[in-house]
């Protein structure tokens, strides 16, 4: 295995996705597009034959890249990106309400692989969130002009190992939906002890902690 001067190994050396880049026939189109979304724009960038232009999503750490000579992929060819919300349902009525075309939201009726293929049988799309609204079970699919897709996924509660190491929040709106769903768990932990419970605040934090990094809730 390669090593750093140091010795370390390159495994302890954190690789963080920074930039997409999107393939587009009109940068200036794409640029009016991804405005209107409400990304926010980084750069607009512009030389002899060239042209850059940069969004970051909300609350994203990764950006997105596109314009002029800025890669051979063919327009339209970027498909399927996920981009992780923990509200699909609010994400879709926001675009609704800017004028922009957003596929309704849905679920599917068995496995994943319906967020990126509207198939039959078990991979059918079904209007709708998921039951109980599980989390990674929503989605809602989105165009750009040239026919490159994005695909809305409802994340609430982490998958083992899967969260950050540090629990935090991108939005207020995404703090206030935690501390919604730790209001609703703390309501079932009370109903269990059959008292109120006069160190909720503490409960509270480790439930949107654990939450977070994907590891056992407090019950």
């Amino acid at each position: 295995m390669s090593t750093t001067n140091e010795g370390s190994s390159t495994a302890s050396v954190d690789m963080k996705l920074e930039v997409l880049i999107i393939p587009v026939s009109d940068a200036g189109r794409a640029k009016d597009f991804y405005a209107s979304l409400g990304w926010r724009l980084d750069a607009d960038l512009a030389g002899d034959g060239f042209r850059l232009i940069q969004f970051t999503p909300p609350g994203s750490g990764c950006s997105i890249q596109f314009g002029t000579n800025l890669t051979p992929a063919a327009p339209g060819s970027f498909q399927g990106t996920l981009l992780i919300v923990s509200d699909v349902q609010a994400v879709h009525d926001d675009l609704v309400s800017r004028g922009i075309e957003v596929g309704g939201v849905f679920h599917c009726a068995r496995g994943g692989v319906c967020r990126v293929r509207d198939g039959d049988g078990v991979w059918e799309r079904v209007s709708g969130p998921a039951p109980n609204r599980a989390s990674y079970g929503s989605f809602a699919t989105l165009s750009d002009p040239d026919g490159n897709s994005w695909v809305f996924q409802e994340v609430t509660i982490r998958h083992p190992g899967v969260g950050a190491a540090e629990t935090a929040f991108t939005s207020v709106a995404d703090l206030a939906n935690a501390m919604r769903r730790a209001e609703a768990a703390h309501g079932e932990h009370e109903k269990r002890i059959g008292a109120a419970d006069p160190d909720w605040p503490d409960w509270y934090a480790a439930y949107m902690v654990a939450e977070q990094a994907g590891t056992e809730l407090p019950q």
